[in-house]
């Protein structure tokens, strides 16, 4: 028991020296030695040895201090062991944390590139490339055909060691974290171009440990797997420009508005100095801050010896870049039209495509310009602040197209996608269907005040001419005789008629459809207005004519070499006659080309709201617009001023240099004065014609002509609503115009006092 006791008081080793000795020194000294007589000398000996102690102190305590390595020396050693300790524990941890997030990665045996989305390059009938679609908003390009000031912009900027470095800089990295604590903020960024695209291609935006470990690591993937100039080449085709623009290419035609092929040093700079933050120093929103951006770029470039001093000054005199904010000019209103199309000529882009399109950049050119002079000159004054132009071929090819005043304002394509009353412009169509049923330009009507149902149409200057020509009665825009005409021929029929020609949109069969009440496009109206030109065939309006990969292979060709007659060659000649006077003395007379036969027919609605003219050439056929989206009126504006003027100014561009040549029908042709036998107004001196004949009109045979198909049945009023007559609705008075001149000399028309009494 006694022995599992433990005292708490210290041990006490024996001591030689008694309690004035020196504990621990166990050593003999002379005093301690014994001698012979060995009285008063071992005591003197013992007060020496006491002594000796004391002086054996001082050397002790400078042993320790020269094992501790005091002063500067010993500070410095101090430091150096410690970081090495730091260093190694912080190595330690670093590896530990890359062991954990990239634990948290997939296995790098299924780390691929993601595939970049596709792009659709689109062409010019000429191979000018008009636009790029796609999320990208460029094609991509090899980096040996990129410009060469590119690259060297780019890596004297972003990554000055690019091609020495493993993937990660320390040196760039270090350089960075010293520049940043000198100027107290961030400044530089230590990221290299490979981490760059690391973090581009498989990393959210967002700033955490996590994410910058997993960007290392894919960095030093890429770096294993791809060589440098494939590193560098999908960077500078994937990397965000601004403004919408992914890739060089994309950012050269968004600001410059050219292939980065041909992008110069200034260019190139400026480029380069968008990377560091995209949106904000865009050139389309602020070009002071990417000029100042661009000339910190070409200095860094003379730093690292890419350039002179000469070429830096010749860079910086060119005269800045100014983007508009948005994609501008007419040419995009077709991109996204071929864009809209696509998906139902080749279903579902999964590569990349080049879309060679049937437009004509001279022609495209000239259409805005036309439109932008018309707007900003007269329009401004008229009240006018939207106009449209679509111009086709004989066989449907667009040629050029404008969608409204300004693409970067508004995206809306008026051309295409707006419906609005054609007004007197529609005419045309009803006069085709009665000339079917018999009706020649010469068959005479009576322009009178008449009624249909709760309808009573009335002429622009509500004024009343008696008897008229058909001829005299387009050529001034009757609504009486056009009124007249539907009712003869039926609605229906004309309503079939327009659809045969081009017209897709639901057009209402009653007796308002004389004076365009249904709403179409400018572009199925001007598309219906080419049979009229090329004789009678249908004319599909289209704007791609082929697509292929960037490599040629032709994945879609349209195919319009054949196309359907749908207008008997004798009615689009008497057509064609009618719709020249329209231009030459009727209310298209603003339209007259020199030297170059033209026809048309202008068009107005209520309350001067949409004016158009829809004309052409043996060459183009060409429809124009003006109005306001609000659907606010104009000053007074009628198919036969501003559009026909405008009309004029872009037909005369278009045609300037070709040899003029006669409208289809029109050359040699006399006109015909006898109305056709099943015309009432038929006289034949060879038939003895009784007074039930001239009442009834039932004399005559109908014409032969081919059999055209049946368009889809206009939908008509359901039961019990009314006649078609009274379920229309109102049409404006104030639809089409007249010019005030006299008309040429009509046949007189034979009477029933005429027959009684011989004359």
């Amino acid at each position: 028991m006694a022995g599992k006791r433990t005292s708490s008081r210290p041990r006490v080793e024996p001591s030689f020296s008694g309690s004035g000795g020196r504990d621990g020194d166990l050593r003999l000294g002379a005093g301690d030695r014994v001698a012979g007589n060995g009285g008063s000398r071992g005591g003197g000996g013992r007060k020496k040895a006491a002594s000796r102690p004391a002086k054996a102190a001082k050397p002790a305590r400078t042993r320790r201090a020269r094992r501790s390595g005091g002063g500067l020396f010993g500070f410095l050693r101090a430091c150096i062991y410690w970081c090495i300790v730091f260093g190694i524990w912080g190595a330690i941890g670093l590896g530990g944390l890359v062991l954990y997030y990239g634990a948290r990665m997939p296995s790098a045996t299924s780390w691929t590139i993601p595939e970049r989305p596709p792009n659709v390059k689109i062409l010019a009938s000429t191979g000018e490339t008009l636009a790029n679609r796609g999320a990208t908003g460029g094609e991509e390009i090899p980096l040996e055909s990129m410009s060469p000031f590119i690259p060297q912009a780019v890596m004297a900027i972003e990554d000055r060691r690019f091609y020495s470095h493993f993937g990660v800089d320390p040196l760039g990295l270090a350089r960075a974290v010293i520049t940043n604590l000198a100027s107290g903020r961030t400044v530089q960024g230590g990221s290299t171009l490979t981490q760059q695209l690391a973090k581009n291609l498989f990393l959210s935006p967002e700033r955490t440990l996590e994410r910058k470990v997993q960007e290392v690591l894919l960095a030093l993937w890429l770096e294993h797997r791809y060589t440098k100039d494939q590193i560098l080449a999908m960077y500078l085709n994937r990397v965000f420009f601004g403004s919408g623009a992914y890739g060089v290419e994309a950012a050269s035609q968004r600001y410059f508005h050219k292939s980065a092929r041909d992008v110069n040093l200034g260019e190139a700079a400026m480029l380069a100095g968008l990377l560091k933050a995209p949106s904000r120093l865009s050139p389309a929103r602020d070009p002071a801050a990417a000029e100042e951006r661009a000339q910190i770029v070409l200095g860094a470039m003379r730093e690292e010896g890419l350039i002179t001093d000469a070429e830096v000054k010749t860079a910086m005199s060119q005269p800045p870049t100014r983007a508009k904010s948005f994609w501008s000019g007419a040419q995009y209103y077709v991109a996204d039209m071929v864009m809209d199309e696509l998906p139902r000529v080749l279903g579902p882009i999964k590569q990349d495509i080049v879309v060679e399109t049937t437009l004509d950049p001279a022609l495209e050119t000239l259409a805005e310009g036309t439109i932008a002079d018309a707007l900003e000159g007269e329009g401004a004054k008229l009240k006018a602040s939207q106009a449209a132009l679509v111009s086709l071929d004989s066989r449907g090819a667009i040629r050029a197209l404008v969608g409204g005043r300004d693409y970067a304002d508004s995206q809306f394509n008026r051309a295409v996608k707006a419906k609005r009353q054609p007004g007197s412009a529609f005419k045309p169509f009803v006069y085709a269907a009665a000339m079917e049923i018999g009706r020649t330009p010469m068959s005479v009507r009576v322009d009178e005040k008449v009624r249909f149902g709760n309808w009573t149409p009335e002429n622009y200057d509500q004024k009343y001419r008696g008897e008229v020509t058909l001829a005299s009665a387009l050529a001034n825009s009757l609504n009486t005789i056009a009124a007249q005409l539907v009712m003869e021929v039926g609605p229906a029929q004309v309503s079939k008629l327009a659809h045969r020609l081009g017209i897709e949109s639901e057009l209402q069969a009653n007796a308002s459809i004389a004076l365009g009440t249904s709403e179409v496009s400018l572009l199925e109206l001007t598309s219906a207005y080419a049979p009229f030109m090329n004789g009678g065939f249908k004319a599909t309006p289209h704007v791609i004519s082929r697509v292929l990969t960037p490599e040629g292979k032709v994945l879609y060709q349209t195919d319009f070499a054949n196309p359907p007659r749908v207008l008997d060659p004798e009615i689009v000649s008497e057509m064609n006659q009618m719709m020249v006077g329209v231009v030459e003395h009727g209310t298209g007379k603003n339209a007259r080309l020199k030297g170059w036969p033209a026809a048309g027919k202008s068009g107005t609605t209520q309350s001067f709201r949409d004016a158009l003219f829809v004309g052409f050439t043996s060459n183009l056929t060409t429809g124009v617009w003006f109005g306001n989206d609000d659907g606010r009126s104009m000053k007074k504006v009628t198919g036969g001023g501003l559009p026909a003027k405008a009309w004029k100014t872009f037909m005369t561009g278009a045609h300037e240099g070709l040899t003029p040549s006669p409208i289809f029908g029109t050359a040699g042709v006399e006109p015909t004065f006898e109305a056709r036998s099943n015309d009432p107004s038929f006289e034949d001196p060879g038939i003895q014609r009784t007074i039930a004949d001239v009442i009834s009109g039932a004399l005559g045979r109908k014409p032969s002509r081919e059999e055209f198909p049946d368009a889809p049945d206009a939908e008509l009023p359901p039961p019990g609503s009314g006649d078609a007559m009274s379920a229309a609705p109102m049409p404006p008075a104030d639809v089409g115009q007249t010019t005030g001149a006299t008309p040429p000399p009509a046949p007189r028309r034979t009477t029933l006092l005429d027959i009684l009494t011989g004359g």
